[in-house]
């Protein structure tokens, strides 16, 4: 089965039986895949911390609008010479506020909202990274069961006509040769069936690790029957999966808003040739030993207030101003070219996966119409055979023909399913309700 189509961020309703578990269910759907592992996830969850740490950052630039307030105590000890020794203190509160600095606070404030916005976005991409895994290992899961049902069926003919040969070699009617042949053809085909279980385990394992669950823990998964009508849902049209794609795809709209932020940096780098203004206050008092004056005195006495503007002009900056200039101009081009370049990509993702989607479901037809005319001849083969009509090598040639026909049946089936599901992501439509 293609790899590819397997990367499917999609069936979220798929199969599903319930409204989410944050307890480990009974029995596992992918829908309750899918809610325990958006809330056990460790990724996600370190995902979510950085978004509620960019939260705090929107908050300081949100408090450099404010006057920050500070306050100091000094106790000075000095030593003049063995027997004069003074105390002296000094109390301050100070106050400082920048009235104007180009709006770069303004701006600073605008791109830490941007960037929470994104933080919001990637949250919503690493969510869906899991469920393309989830969907992955899940779908996985049931072609890897509907292997075993073929190959456990493959199994049960090898074995009745090893046995029907065997009566056949007693009566003479065929050779040792072509008794060795039915055996070891019974051989490989055991030897398939062990191969498809191993498969099946090293899914579950790698599902029990995508849910943080304890390798040793036992899944009990429910299996659905898909049908044809489930591979040959008819598909829209891929320009119309491509617009709203553009719409609602999370990597989308994080490569629009950092477009907004470059542009928003290229305002702040200009701010920096801009006069900034700031206001400053504050009030003061101390006290001292040796003295004639009480403790109370010296802090009346001693009181002092202050407040002042300052004005600072940028003149020469050694080029740092036109710098910062430069370069957030040319952060801008990068990003909007990062855009067009997300969004080739989204196209080429749309265009592959509904190419896949209609060739798998042209193949599904083909395959279920060659099934079934290779059972009716592998029939027809096998009452040959024990009729001495056909050859050992001519029976086994149509038994392997039926198999691959069977196998080729069912890789198309779910990777029409995935692609289908897929698609209907690019959409951000919910899955349908029957899966």
């Amino acid at each position: 089965m293609k790899q590819h189509l397997f990367l499917v961020p999609a069936i979220i309703l798929l199969f599903s039986g319930g409204t989410g578990a944050q307890e480990k269910p009974e029995q596992w759907t992918l829908r309750n895949c899918l809610d325990y592992a958006l809330e056990h996830n460790i990724q996600l969850k370190k995902s979510r911390i950085n978004q509620q740490l960019g939260e705090e950052d929107t908050k300081l630039a949100k408090a450099q609008f404010f006057p920050s307030l500070s306050a100091s105590i000094g106790q000075n000890v000095t030593a003049n010479g063995l027997d004069n020794t003074t105390y002296s203190g000094s109390y301050n509160l100070n106050a400082s506020w920048t009235l104007f600095d180009g709006n770069r606070r303004t701006h600073a404030l605008r791109q830490q909202e941007l960037q929470d916005r994104i933080n919001e976005l990637s949250v919503e991409q690493n969510e869906r990274e899991i469920r393309i895994s989830l969907v992955q290992t899940y779908m996985q899961l049931l072609y890897a069961y509907e292997a075993i049902r073929i190959n456990e069926n493959t199994v049960e003919v090898s074995k009745a006509q090893r046995d029907r040969a065997e009566e056949l070699l007693k009566a003479g009617s065929i050779s040792r040769v072509s008794f060795s042949q039915m055996e070891s053809q019974y051989s490989t085909d055991k030897y398939q069936l062990v191969v498809a279980r191993k498969n099946l385990d090293n899914y579950k394992l790698q599902l029990k690790q995508l849910l943080e669950l304890d390798i040793t823990e036992e899944i009990d998964l429910v299996i659905p029957e898909l049908t044809a009508e489930d591979v040959m849902i008819p598909l829209p049209e891929k320009e119309v999966i491509y617009a709203l794609a553009l719409a609602v795809m999370p990597e989308v709209k994080s490569s629009e808003l950092n477009i907004s932020i470059a542009e928003l940096e290229t305002k702040s780098a200009a701010a920096r040739y801009y006069p900034s203004l700031s206001m400053s206050a504050g009030i003061g008092t101390g006290n001292s030993s040796g003295t004639n004056f009480s403790f109370a005195d010296q802090l009346g006495d001693r009181f002092n207030e202050n407040i002042g503007l300052t004005l600072s002009i940028p003149i020469f900056s050694n080029r740092s101003n036109k710098t910062a200039v430069n370069k957030a101009r040319f952060s801008l081009t990068s990003n909007r070219l990062e855009l067009l370049n997300t969004q080739k990509a989204l196209l080429r993702s749309v265009e592959g996966v509904y190419l896949d989607a209609t060739s798998s479901q042209n193949q599904y037809v083909a395959s279920a119409e060659r099934v079934k005319y290779i059972a009716e001849s592998y029939r027809l083969t096998e009452e040959q055979f024990y009729l001495g009509m056909k050859n050992t090598l001519e029976l086994l040639t149509e038994k392997n023909n039926m198999l691959n026909a069977q196998q080729e049946e069912l890789q198309s089936k779910y990777m029409a399913i995935l692609s289908i599901q897929l698609l209907n992501i690019y959409q951000d439509k919910p899955v349908n309700e029957n899966y």
